[in-house]
């Protein structure tokens, strides 16, 4: 087994190949058969982990496993107390919170390479530098992050994986890991799987929010990816929301309006599914097929379809 950690630079592609021709890991890297452990952006830089153990691979970059990822973010202006906060609690992205973060504004610039193309100052307004660490991975996260509380990211240096640390590679440059080191990651990910044994995979449309709980300071009609409409769910208070299963109103299945859940009765006469009309309805006459046949004695709901659902 192989295990590579790269120091990824600046506009270069986490993956092996570009029909562009843009830089990939390849123009760094010549050892066949490895692949990254998910991926940096294209305009970020720092440590990348590249090997051929499949099941290490799956293991770091499953979600549920929540390996700690540490970041260098030079940001314009200097964040103030509150908006530090905001990052430590969970920001609202629109498409999902993020969970909580380790945040700290460094008190001085870290000791980095320069940059194959200079970041862009404003004379006017001065930067600093944050440590973020997280275990999440969404879509250019921590570059929506920093912005969502005002202060937008001029450059990005991810400097650690786990325990595993940037220290004095330089861009291009990589290494292998170390029998201990190696050991120490593969120990960690089984008793982080071990863990996870027990976990309960949050509904779809509350992945951002563990165990589906929606945070304390979440504004209504505020909701993670694919779960509630904005404004409530079928006409009810914020407070009267269903659980994070339930599906919005309008989608089939759904609630319907003056529901009392997500699968409220059919008013009488409505149609099933199959067609048929739901007990209740007067005047009906009996199709084609039931000619003949009497319905005397027919007990409710026995041949026309559930009234409702539970």
């Amino acid at each position: 087994m192989r295990y590579i950690l790269l120091n990824k630079p600046y506009e270069v592609l986490t993956q092996f190949t570009d029909e562009t021709g843009r830089k990939t890991l390849k123009d760094f890297v010549s050892i066949p058969n490895i692949y990254p452990v998910g991926r940096l952006d294209y305009d970020s830089e720092g440590l990348v982990l590249l090997t051929d153990d499949k099941q290490l691979q799956h293991r770091l970059s499953e979600p549920r496993f929540k390996v700690p990822k540490t970041y260098w973010v030079q940001v314009e202006g200097v964040p103030t107390a509150e908006a530090l906060e905001n990052l430590r609690r969970g920001v609202d992205l629109k498409t999902g919170f993020t969970t909580p973060a380790e945040v700290a504004l460094l008190p001085d610039v870290p000791e980095l390479w320069e940059r194959s193309k200079p970041v862009r100052f404003r004379a006017n307004i001065p930067t600093s530098w944050v440590q973020i660490r997280i275990s999440q991975g969404m879509n250019r996260q921590v570059r929506k992050m920093t912005a969502a509380v005002g202060y937008p990211t001029l450059r990005l240096v991810r400097a650690s994986i786990a325990d595993l640390q940037l220290d004095q590679l330089q861009p291009g440059e990589w290494r292998e890991l170390t029998k201990a080191e190696v050991q120490a990651l593969t120990e960690d990910m089984a008793a982080q799987t071990a863990a996870a044994g027990t976990f309960k995979t949050p509904n779809k449309g509350s992945e951002y929010w563990p165990g589906g709980v929606r945070p304390a300071d979440a504004k209504p009609g505020q909701n993670s990816v694919g779960g509630y409409k904005r404004g409530g769910f079928g006409g009810q208070s914020d407070a009267k929301m269903p659980g994070s299963n339930a599906r919005p109103t309008g989608t089939r299945g759904g609630a319907r309006p003056g529901g009392n859940g997500p699968f409220s009765p059919k008013p009488a006469g409505s149609k099933t599914s199959t067609g048929r009309a739901t007990p209740g309805k007067t005047g009906s006459k009996p199709g084609p097929k039931s000619a003949g046949r009497g319905t005397a004695g027919r007990k409710p709901g026995a041949a026309g379809g559930r009234s409702g659902r539970s």
